[in-house]
């Protein structure tokens, strides 16, 4: 089983944080839930479902939708099972835009640095 939890900078803010409490709340929901469904399922139905989708090497993203909201959240595996959300998005086009995929990569950096992981 894996298990999420978001990526938290050195003040304790976070980018996934701030941008999920904006979201709608249907949307929220529902991106909550299908974190929970993840978590509760494993990462093989998830994949499955299309909950979950590898983007490149070492990023993820969540999958959620509600209407025609597509709500996206990258994350990357740190240590065993555990998964960390870089942040969050809206996504408004086909592909997975490469300026989120960067930001994910960055921050996935600095998690790695601030946590000594490999």
């Amino acid at each position: 089983m894996v298990r999420f939890d978001y990526y938290t900078e050195g003040d304790h803010s976070s980018q996934f944080e701030e941008w999920i409490r904006k979201l709608p709340p249907k949307d929220k929901i529902k991106l909550l839930a299908t974190i929970h469904n993840i978590e509760q399922y494993g990462l093989q139905i998830a994949l499955r479902k299309e909950w979950v989708k590898k983007i490149d090497d070492e990023i993820w993203e969540i999958r959620s939708r509600f209407g025609n909201n597509i709500q996206r959240g990258p994350f990357f595996f740190a240590q065993g099972d555990l998964c960390i959300i870089t942040h969050g998005f809206t996504k408004k086009t086909q592909k997975t835009p490469k300026s989120e995929i960067n930001r994910a990569r960055e921050i996935m950096k600095r998690y790695k640095e601030n946590n000594h992981a490999h």
